[in-house]
């Protein structure tokens, strides 16, 4: 049975923001990695699920810098041709990401506190385009009456009810992810497993932003 063509759009939408954040959430980039690796270092599981707030922390101020920013200039629901730009700009990050982000490197040592871990992370996920994938998908949250209807956006919050409801609940969904993988990979597995059959995240996560930003261009 299919959904109803005004929420269609937003069941989507947030089938993308939840499915974006188990995405950052498995990838070591995010974060995971650091906390097993503080862990395994200091022989504490504290102080693996201490290395998890900040890294949240982190990459929800990323997220909401990038889609704070989209909307500050009304991108979101003003510019012509929207689809086509974000598509471009997609693409554009995305090939960046393949051709140059393997030599961005934030150097943050094993005796990183909360404010490194935190910048660190936020770093990571900029650097990685995260915020920015997730700009295209808030769009039918926030412009038109059903979606905000069915987001509980109408009222003094406007278009900031489902960007803060985006940034959280994507966190929310990659630091559980990322809490479950550190704490297997801390107990079970161990790092080895990153040598022995770990996909690359790099390249997928760049296919995954030039795919979006096709859809966008070609569909949008």
């Amino acid at each position: 049975m299919s959904l109803p063509p005004e929420i269609a759009p937003v069941a989507t939408s947030w089938a993308a923001v939840v499915g974006s954040g188990i995405f950052h959430g498995v990838n070591p980039a995010m974060g995971w990695l650091f906390a097993t690796a503080l862990g395994l270092q200091r022989g504490s599981r504290a102080a693996l699920f201490a290395a998890l707030p900040p890294l949240a922390l982190g990459h929800a101020a990323s997220v909401f810098v990038v889609t704070s920013s989209a909307l500050a200039f009304e991108t979101l629901s003003k510019v012509a041709h929207l689809s086509m730009a974000l598509g471009a700009l997609l693409i554009a990050w995305g090939v960046y990401h393949y051709v140059y982000g393997h030599r961005h490197r934030v150097p943050v040592g094993m005796t990183a506190g909360f404010a490194g871990l935190a910048l660190w992370s936020a770093a990571t996920a900029t650097l990685h385009g995260a915020g920015l994938m997730l700009v295209p998908a808030l769009m039918p949250l926030c412009i038109g009456s059903g979606s905000a209807a069915l987001t509980g956006t109408v009222g003094p919050l406007g278009a900031m009810g489902p960007l803060l409801a985006v940034t959280l609940i994507h966190t929310a969904v990659a630091s559980a992810t990322s809490a479950a993988i550190a704490y297997a990979a801390y107990e079970y597995v161990g790092l080895g497993i990153l040598r022995r059959g770990w996909i690359n995240f790099d390249w997928l996560w760049s296919g995954a932003l030039v795919a979006a930003g096709t859809l966008l261009v070609g569909f949008g």
